[in-house]
């Protein structure tokens, strides 16, 4: 509540002319007492609540009398009161005083009367204690009020637009909201959260200085639009995120010095329209691909940076940042990523173009089927096609002769047939049988073309049984010929380099064997052998450069890779592959891999390091005991296909990654 002024209780007022001053309205008095010279008859009593004024000469009067009554104890006060009432006096002007105060000295003055002099002693004593209160309040009123202090933390040190803060658990919320310089020394948090100073719009000027916090996130500084200074130094800071200076329009000057900064989110400095000076120095920075974009950003900014150094890695350690050639940082890499999942296992996995459209060939033994999926452009997945009845099927081998679509259907049980695809009916019919005194037990199935003929080869695995080549012939697939037999074959590449196509078979029983095909027999004959590899389960070629290599896996023991030296092969590398029973070099984009299947762990995937000349471990992918691995291209996705016979079959997309983003 506001006190009173000091006209409200004491002033001296002068009276408008013409404007006689109202009398208090009187009212009906005790029984007079008996008159004496001190006290008049007939004074009228103040009513309560009303102000009514005393001349100032009356004043004084009555100070006197009171003087008089009192004896030289209360001599100085009333003194004091005389002295006011005098110089209002001198002055020609009333006083006017509260109504209550008037009406206790008419009763003052009637008691005493009646009571005689120790009543008219009584009667000075108020007057006195009026006259002391009102100039003790007038006093007090009219000084000045001391400045309000503002709030302040326990940790700081405030005032009333600044604010110095030591040992804070948290940043400070209790401060003057006209703080527009803040520092935070020893503070013992560790992590600058989002809007931890949005209370403080008026920052101008922030210091984090020897701090404990090793985290600033996103939008930390948020609400500061008016920060121009922004000091972060001698922390534990180690990480940054990117949008941590987003909002700050006004900052000029930022300083990250003396941190445990290894590396800086890329852009990170783009919120700061008009930042002028930027120093990073003292911090250990990682000179790899994250730190890129700011080779490039220094290059081209107009902020003054302070020479800031590299600490690792060793090749360019100590050396300046901004002095780095951007032809040293390699940053694109690739990665497979989980694609699809097809809910059935499947043994074997066989892409191919027809009519304009991408079709997947599966063998799926479990399903008694071989299953034909679409690639959906639109909706860029692999929807059910069709299927073909195969209760034991091992290999699905589709073939377009003629713009003619056939599927050969490999089984190891009930035969093995070929599928012709009818347009008319929109569905596969059979075509023929492959003869079961021939093929037994089917493993794998190669189709290939030489010198304008169409030709599939069939490995059995049959002790019984014999590797065998078919031919097309206007309407239909003949035995062509028997390659050697009794040996448990297992597995065909077929192999079309320098102009001399090749068949390499492998087999469980001998090394593997290389035919070449003879243009005047028109028949394959045997070349060689590949002693190196006397058990391999399955064979895949490819080339690099000049050179020709060869693929074996094994399954008890390490896969080899071969190179082709004019007369021989020899041994490049051997790679760990307990349990392997596929294997498959590809392509993509101008990078080579090998997938590496196991049953008893992960597969590998491994890429190709030209300087070596090896393959280099790249990737290991969740796959249980795969048959076959297929690359796909769909468009502009590059897919590798892991068909499973325990599992489900995956569908893997190959994506390229920048580091330095």
């Amino acid at each position: 509540m506001r006190r009173p002024g000091p006209q409200a209780l004491l002033s001296v007022a002068t009276p408008r002319p013409g404007l006689p001053l109202r009398p208090a309205r009187p009212r009906r008095p005790p029984p007079p007492p008996p008159q004496s010279a001190s006290s008049p008859a007939g004074q009228p009593w103040a009513r309560p609540g009303l102000r009514a004024s005393l001349p100032a000469s009356g004043l004084q009067e009555r100070a006197g009398e009171g003087t008089a009554a009192q004896g030289p104890r209360s001599l100085s006060r009333l003194r004091a009161a005389g002295a006011l009432a005098a110089a209002a006096a001198a002055g020609g002007r009333e006083v006017p005083v509260p109504a209550r105060a008037v009406a206790q000295s008419r009763w003052l003055e009637l008691t005493g009367s009646m009571a005689g002099p120790r009543a008219r002693r009584g009667s000075g004593l108020g007057l006195l204690a009026l006259s002391t209160l009102g100039l003790c309040l007038m006093l007090q009123v009219g000084a000045k009020r001391p400045p309000k202090t503002p709030p302040c933390p326990p940790s700081c040190s405030c005032t009333r637009d600044t604010a110095f803060c030591v040992d804070s658990k948290a940043v400070p919320r209790n401060l003057p909201s006209e703080v527009i310089s803040l520092t935070l020394v020893n503070a013992a948090f560790s992590e600058i959260q989002d809007g931890a100073f949005s209370h403080l719009p008026l920052l101008q000027f922030l210091l984090l200085n020897s701090n404990k916090f090793t985290l600033i996130g996103d939008n930390a500084f948020t609400g500061l639009s008016h920060l121009q200074y922004l000091f972060i130094e001698n922390n534990d800071i180690w990480a940054l995120s990117k949008f941590t200076f987003r909002g700050l329009k006004s900052l000029t000057h930022l300083s990250l010095a003396n941190n445990n900064l290894q590396t800086l989110p890329r852009d990170i400095f783009r919120p700061l329209d008009i930042l002028s000076d930027l120093d990073l120095r003292g911090n250990s920075l990682n000179c790899d691909c994250k730190v890129k974009w700011l080779v490039e950003w220094l290059a081209h900014t107009n902020t003054t940076v302070a020479p800031i150094y590299c600490a690792s890695p060793p090749r360019f350690q100590e050396h300046k940042v901004q002095d780095l050639p951007l032809r040293e940082f390699d940053c694109i890499t690739t990665d497979f990523v989980l694609y699809q999942t097809l809910s059935f296992p499947a043994v074997s996995a066989e892409p191919f173009l027809y009519s304009s459209d991408l079709y997947l060939a599966l063998a799926q033994p479990g399903a008694s089927a071989c299953t034909i999926l679409k690639w959906d452009y639109v909706e860029r997945q692999l929807r059910d096609y069709d299927r073909i009845p195969a209760p034991s099927a091992v290999h699905c081998k589709p073939m377009v002769v003629d713009s003619q679509l056939y599927v050969v259907v490999a089984q190891l049980f009930g035969g093995s047939y070929i599928y012709h695809w009818d347009p008319n009916t929109t569905r596969f019919t059979k075509l023929q049988d492959i003869d079961p005194q021939r093929v037994r037990k089917p493993n794998d199935l190669e189709a290939f073309r030489i010198d304008g003929d169409w030709y599939f080869a069939v490995a059995d695995s049959s002790k019984a049984g014999a590797t065998s080549l078919y031919r097309w012939h206007q309407n239909g697939f003949y035995s062509h010929q028997a390659l050697h037999a009794w040996h448990r074959d297992t597995d065909l590449e077929f192999v079309d380099g320098e102009g001399k196509p090749r068949l390499i078979v492998s087999s469980s029983s001998q090394a593997p064997v290389i035919y070449q095909w003879s243009r005047t027999q028109k028949q394959f004959v045997a070349q060689g052998e590949v002693t190196q590899v006397p058990d391999a389960q399955a064979v895949k070629h490819f080339r690099a450069g000049r050179d020709s290599y060869l693929c074996l896996s094994r399954y008890i023991g390490d896969s080899k890779i071969l190179r082709w030296e004019g007369t021989r092969f020899s041994e490049v590398q051997a790679l760990p592959s307990r349990g392997s029973l596929a294997l498959q070099p590809f392509l993509v984009g101008g990078r080579r891999y090998l997938a590496l299947g196991s049953d008893f762990s992960f597969t590998q995937i491994y890429q190709w390091d030209e300087g070596r000349q090896k393959f280099v471990r790249f990737q290991e992918l969740a796959v249980q005991a795969p048959r076959a691995f297929c690359y796909m291209p769909a468009g502009d996705a590059q897919l590798l296909l892991a068909p499973s016979f325990k599992g489900q079959t995956l569908v893997y997309r190959h994506v390229v990654v920048d580091l330095s983003a």
